[in-house]
């Protein structure tokens, strides 16, 4: 017989394990169709103890850390490549743009890696400490004198007729482009992970709490960019300059590693979704099995498609050729297995495309981010031809003017939260105040006239210098910065949100890291416009001279260039409305779930009134 000791200690364990499967019937019940997320021990996580707010401020912490340590090194690089390395001028051009344009391609990966492989958590840990090495490493290379060239001015010896200064070469450019890359590769990695494992501490399905909650996190993460990007502009560049770049590389490594302290801190908070393989896997299964039954007729009759008659299924007349993956054959009747390969569920093929309907949407913002590459090369040497002074003895750097759009997002993201989307909230519905869609719009009609307020004034600074040599005050330029600031916040916050809520589940990291690209498009079709523009005026104008082509801005006709962006600009924005249009008509607003556990999360986009519905 078994001892009373033996008795008690079974009953404690059964009522643990009742007790357990009543929290994990919880956690089911909280998240409805969601996928189960896990705690840090790989056990399903808890409403009342993971997730929300509270671990979402983690990330945001390392989120405004990161974006300083990176900025401060982006947006002083070329000084430290051409007084330090010395590089070309050319040449230091080419590696900051392909350092940034690598950054943002590098999202991809990350992205990738996280969905299929390693979860947010991971990939945020291991790609961080790689960033971390990498700022260490440029913080040395810039302290050693034997890891640099020697000392050398530039302009002093190109005046003096002495032999230009000796280029880093070998073993120290060597050091320095593993130190640039290791930062590259980090932040790339991070960027779209950090976005995406702070969203994922929100339960949205079947709560409109948490709805809510959701798009607050997505204006406070673009509060904590705001922020970092506004220290590292003001703060760390000047430590830069004072104390040397060593210092100033150093100070980039001491922020990212309190922001690897800020995520590891909130570890037992967090909700962990699970790595699902390869993320491509299904969208390849959908567009190969298209291809095979391309010559197929549709059913007249949807109900016809297989998976059609699952009860979390819904089928859109959208992109209709895919359909034809879900085309039951007699050769699918004879196989024993459904091969995923040949057939597919209505579901999976909704998802896929969903993915794609987003791509229009996306390539919308390319022009966006054009604008944003003037505001950060010729509207700086604009600022450059002006008066900075504030005082007889102090001026304002050309390159601070960059700082401006983020004073003015640090005062008015949280006014835009707290104030306007109740309001908003009130009047549409919308868990988010406006639906990502219609904020992306805002943006995009906005940075129209960022362009048009730097035509004006360049025309204005131009005129005056021409006609009687005046000097105008360097703040004549501040308009086009506000603009776009607040531009940005409508567009950036709004192609995250609506990315990450249309992206199906186990795809977030990876669909957030598409909105990164942009970035990169929009720079390489600047560098494209420019050279084009060039081409055509030079060839137009029968005297060889483009309206960029000399370096003396009283020589070009910069302010014709920002009026043809402007155009440019507004017919994107036409663009976008065509797409959106196109976007809302062919959704519903019912979600679905793919089989294999494959979510669907957000079939609908919007409704009659214009909201975005997302599991």
């Amino acid at each position: 017989m078994e001892s009373r000791r033996e008795m008690e200690m079974k009953q404690m364990q059964a009522v643990m394990d009742h007790q357990f499967e009543e929290e994990e019937e919880v956690a089911q019940s909280e998240e409805g169709e969601e996928e189960t997320t896990l705690d840090w021990r790989g056990r399903p996580s808890l409403p009342h103890k993971h997730g929300g707010m509270r671990a979402a401020s983690f990330v945001l912490g390392l989120q405004a850390f990161e974006i300083m340590g990176i900025a401060a090194v982006g947006n002083n690089l070329i000084t430290y490549l051409i007084n330090e390395m010395h590089f070309s001028l050319s040449n230091s051009a080419n590696i900051v743009t392909n350092f940034v344009g690598t950054i943002f391609l590098l999202a991809l990966l990350g992205g990738f890696l996280s969905d299929s492989y390693l979860g947010c958590f991971w990939t945020i840990l291991i790609f961080g400490f790689l960033e971390l090495s990498g700022f260490i490493l440029l913080s040395v290379q810039a302290h050693l004198p034997q890891l640099k060239p020697p000392k050398c001015d530039i302009t002093m010896a190109a005046a003096a007729g002495r032999p230009p200064c000796l280029e880093a070469k070998g073993f120290k450019t060597l050091i320095f482009f593993v130190a640039l890359y290791l930062v590259a590769l980090g932040s790339g990695c991070v960027k779209p992970n950090m976005i995406a494992h702070g969203a994922d501490q929100f339960n949205t399905a079947g709560s409109p709490k948490q709805a809510k909650k959701l798009s607050s996190y997505f204006n406070a993460a673009y509060f904590a960019f705001s922020l970092g990007e506004l220290f590292a502009l003001t703060v760390l560049v000047w430590v830069q300059t004072h104390s040397g770049m060593d210092v100033g590389f150093g100070v980039s490594a001491a922020a990212m590693a309190m922001g690897l302290i800020s995520l590891v801190a909130g570890t037992m908070h967090y909700r962990n979704k699970r790595p699902r393989g390869s993320i491509f896997t299904p969208v390849a299964q959908v567009l190969v099995a298209a291809i095979l039954k391309r010559k197929l007729a549709l059913p007249s009759n949807p109900g016809k498609l297989h998976g059609s008659q699952d009860t979390n299924s819904l089928h859109t007349d959208r992109l209709r050729f895919l359909d034809k993956a879900c085309i039951k054959t007699q050769d699918d009747v004879k196989e024993p297995t459904e091969s995923p390969w040949r057939l597919c569920k209505v579901a999976q093929v909704e998802q896929v495309k969903s993915l794609l309907s987003v791509i229009p949407i996306f390539a919308c913002t390319i022009v966006f981010n054009t604008i944003l590459a003037q505001l950060q090369t010729f509207s700086v040497q604009q600022g450059s031809a002006m008066d900075g002074h504030l005082t007889g003895s102090f001026s304002i750097p050309p390159a601070s003017l960059q700082s401006i759009p983020y004073i003015l997002l640090v005062l008015l993201v949280p006014l835009y939260d707290r104030l306007f989307v109740p309001f908003a909230r009130r009047l549409t519905g919308n868990d988010s105040g406006i639906s990502p869609l219609l904020r992306i719009g805002v943006g995009l009609f906005l940075a129209t006239f960022s362009m048009v307020a730097a035509a004006l004034v360049e025309r204005k600074r131009r005129d005056a210098a021409v006609a009687g040599g005046d000097t105008l005050s360097i703040f004549w330029i501040a308009p086009q910065f506000l603009i776009f600031g607040l531009s940005e916040m409508f567009t950036a916050v709004g192609l995250i949100e609506l990315f990450y809520k249309q992206s199906v589940g186990g795809m977030q990291a990876f669909l957030t890291a598409i909105t990164y690209c942009s970035y990169s498009f929009g720079f390489y079709l600047s560098s494209l416009l420019v050279s084009l523009v060039n081409k055509v005026t030079s060839s137009s104008s029968g005297g060889g001279i483009g309206w960029l082509r000399d370096n003396d801005l009283n020589k070009d006709r910069l302010d014709l260039f920002y009026w043809l962006l402007a155009v440019l600009s507004f017919l994107n924005f036409l663009n976008y409305l065509f797409w959106s249009n196109h976007f809302s008509i062919n959704t519903s607003s019912t979600s679905t779930t793919i089989s294999h556990g494959v979510k669907n999360s957000g079939e609908g986009l919007m409704n009659d009134n214009g909201e975005i519905h997302v599991a």
